[in-house]
């Protein structure tokens, strides 16, 4: 595929079909995706890959607690910065809404978006879930390429004919991975990230997160022609 019908065509998938996904084919994304670039090449990335029985154990300890949700554990961190101001809290309202307006939850059916929240940690019914940290010693520019290393994932799991929704939410029960993952302690979990094929009929996967015009956020000073 194309890289830039490969970009064209992300988005984040947030109900998969259960066909398997061959280890050799996850190998050779998370491999390959390493050619992304790090400050100084650190590549400060780590990944764990599930599938079959582990990754139904992962799920099994969460759900086992639905009386948790929405805050699980409590985030490790700030998803978002405590007081998102304008225009960012109008565009995550407007996401929102347009996802649940998608499988006809209204904001007023808490039932339902909890319901719906709690999928991220089935990761949405795909074959394959990534968990994705880094050193707690790093700062924000080896976070800045960890995104990049995600984000080249993404790009390749399109390749393969793939879909993936990152999952911040993850952060919710960090404990729980934590243990699950023997994962030691001077790493901190960044997201979860489902990985699979897409399935085409549900509704969840029929909308598009807008984007604003390049003029938006882009200036161009000194060009010729």
């Amino acid at each position: 595929m194309d890289v830039l019908d490969a970009v064209s065509s992300r988005f984040s998938c947030r109900d998969f079909l259960p066909t398997p996904v061959p280890e050799a084919t996850v190998r050779d994304i998370l491999a390959a995706a390493a050619r992304a670039p790090s400050g100084g090449n650190v590549q400060p990335w780590r990944v764990h890959a599930l599938a079959g029985a582990k990754l139904e154990q992962l799920k099994a300890c969460v759900r086992a607690r639905p009386e948790l949700l929405p805050r699980g554990e409590g985030a490790e961190y700030d998803i978002y910065p405590r007081d998102l101001k304008e225009p960012y809290e109008t565009r995550r309202r407007q996401v929102g809404a347009a996802l649940y307006q998608s499988i006809g939850v209204t904001r007023a059916d808490r039932a339902g978006r909890y319901r719906q929240y709690a999928r991220n940690f089935e990761f949405f019914g795909a074959p394959v879930g990534l968990l994705l940290s880094i050193d707690r010693s790093m700062g924000p520019p080896q976070w800045s390429d960890l995104g990049g290393y995600i984000q080249t994932v993404m790009l390749l799991a399109r390749g393969h004919g793939l879909h993936t929704c990152g999952q911040e939410a993850w952060t919710h029960w960090h404990k729980t991975v934590y243990s699950f993952l023997d994962l030691p302690p001077d790493f901190i979990l960044f997201c979860g990230l489902a990985l699979g094929h897409a399935d085409p009929d549900a509704a969840i996967n029929q909308w598009r997160a807008p984007r604003e015009p390049l003029d938006a956020f882009a200036s161009f000073e000194g060009f010729e022609g």
